[in-house]
């Protein structure tokens, strides 16, 4: 049991690793020995862990947008009508793009380097996680054509997921509740807009 979970905290060490490398200097300005330098171990040492950089980059973003999808999931099927669970998945996006700036630049940069068939998983998960969103703002929302909605979700991603470009600007204390104010509001101006 010792040796699966320290094994599987090296795992999540080197994917950490990578996505700051990667996100610093690219996908291919890091080698296997930068990253294994990063967290102490020779290059070599990391075939134990991934088959080589792609695999690493792949099982990072198909990591990521499985959690959000399950996040999304989550606050879908809590209890609380939909302005709790608009809240709710704000809340979810808004905690991704403070604690994980470096994974957003990866994955803006970078999935094109993933292999096509972890691509598509990745892909598959992210509209699914998506439709999570306009299944809620339909509620909220009921006049507003689904592509209206879609649309509002992918700006309001985008906006949220800005957050390596003003990293260290404001704290997150203050940044979180400026996010959800401003997300709050280009939802409200995309579905009234029709």
């Amino acid at each position: 049991m010792t040796t699966t979970r320290s094994r599987g905290s090296r795992r999540l060490e080197i994917l950490g690793a990578a996505a700051n490398l990667f996100a610093a200097r690219g996908f291919h300005g890091v080698s296997i020995e930068d990253i294994g330098g990063a967290v102490g171990v020779s290059g070599p040492a990391l075939y134990r862990h991934f088959s080589g950089k792609e695999a690493l980059l792949a099982e990072m973003l198909l990591g990521i947008s499985s959690r959000l999808r399950e996040s999304a999931a989550a606050a879908v099927t809590s209890p609380g009508g939909p302005e709790e669970t608009l809240n709710a998945l704000l809340n979810v996006q808004i905690t991704f793009a403070l604690e994980q700036p470096a994974l957003i630049t990866v994955h803006d940069r970078e999935l094109g380097n993933v292999p096509e068939r972890e691509r598509r998983q990745i892909r598959r998960l992210q509209r699914l996680y998506v439709e999570e969103w306009v299944t809620v703002l339909a509620e909220l929302h009921p006049s507003c054509p689904p592509p209206r909605l879609r649309a509002a979700t992918h700006a309001v991603f985008g906006l949220l997921n800005s957050t390596p470009h003003s990293a260290g600007e404001l704290p997150a204390q203050a940044m979180r509740p400026l996010l959800h104010a401003m997300a709050r509001a280009a939802i409200t101006a995309s579905v009234n807009a029709h």
